[in-house]
């Protein structure tokens, strides 16, 4: 039996967000791709875990993914094969940030939600020489549209809610990868400088021309740095 990889995506994104990794990997591990939409982060990763297909897991998730891969190796840290975090922030949500959420939230429920994502979300995601690339920046907008208003409301609550995750990294001796984009405005590359330095076995790669979309905007690195994370051994040794 192949072992099992869990992708979990970034707020108001699908499989889609993964789309050459699944390709790169779904052959040789029993990929899979759950949807995030509870309202707390601890209930979008008991979730996941309740509907994980396997004991052993490796756990990849990408800004609000990594989120919810740290919540769920706080709950389980026994079913966590490895865990590799991407574009993501370790800590709580700033004061700040929450009048933000709390005001988009509104602007969605009164059914702007198209305007906030090309206005104030897709701006941002993007290094300087992606920011053109209307293929990609389209498709962020089709994934935000089919996820949809309700669940824009349920990550944002769960994201402005959230707890910090300091004490889970310090605690999860597995095989870990930590990466970033060289461009990544919403989880710059010192914050994963940080996380690298909690964890007893991680490793640090950050990802050239890629912002905060790392894979897509340079899938190909993403991919290698993925399989050799796949390719570490776990601390009890097996494989």
């Amino acid at each position: 039996m192949p072992e099992t990889l869990l992708l979990l995506p970034g707020m108001m994104c699908d499989e889609r967000l993964f789309a050459p990794q699944i390709e790169a990997l779904g052959d040789t591990y029993d990929v899979h791709v759950p949807q995030l939409s509870e309202t707390s982060i601890e209930g979008m990763a008991r979730c996941v875990l309740e509907g994980a297909p396997a004991d052993s897991l490796n756990i990849a998730g990408l800004s609000m993914g990594g989120i919810v891969a740290m919540a769920m190796a706080g709950i389980a840290p026994d079913r966590v094969s490895r865990l590799a975090l991407l574009d993501t922030n370790h800590h709580a949500d700033l004061p700040e940030r929450h009048e933000i959420r709390n005001r988009q939230i509104e602007e969605v429920l009164a059914g702007k939600l198209r305007g906030i994502i090309i206005e104030e979300m897709k701006p941002v995601y993007l290094a300087e020489k992606n920011r053109g690339n209307q293929a990609l920046l389209d498709l962020l907008v089709d994934m935000a549209m089919d996820v949809g208003a309700d669940d824009f409301v349920a990550q944002s609550v769960a994201l402005r809610d959230r707890p910090d995750q300091t004490a889970v990294l310090r605690n999860l001796d597995v095989p870990a990868l930590i990466l970033c984009g060289e461009e990544d405005r919403l989880c710059p590359p010192e914050r994963h400088r940080e996380m690298v330095g909690l964890m007893p076995d991680a490793e640090l790669e950050i990802v050239p021309g890629a912002g905060h979309i790392t894979t897509l905007e340079n899938p190909d690195a993403v991919n290698a740095a993925l399989q050799n994370w796949l390719s570490r051994r776990p601390a009890d040794g097996t494989s």
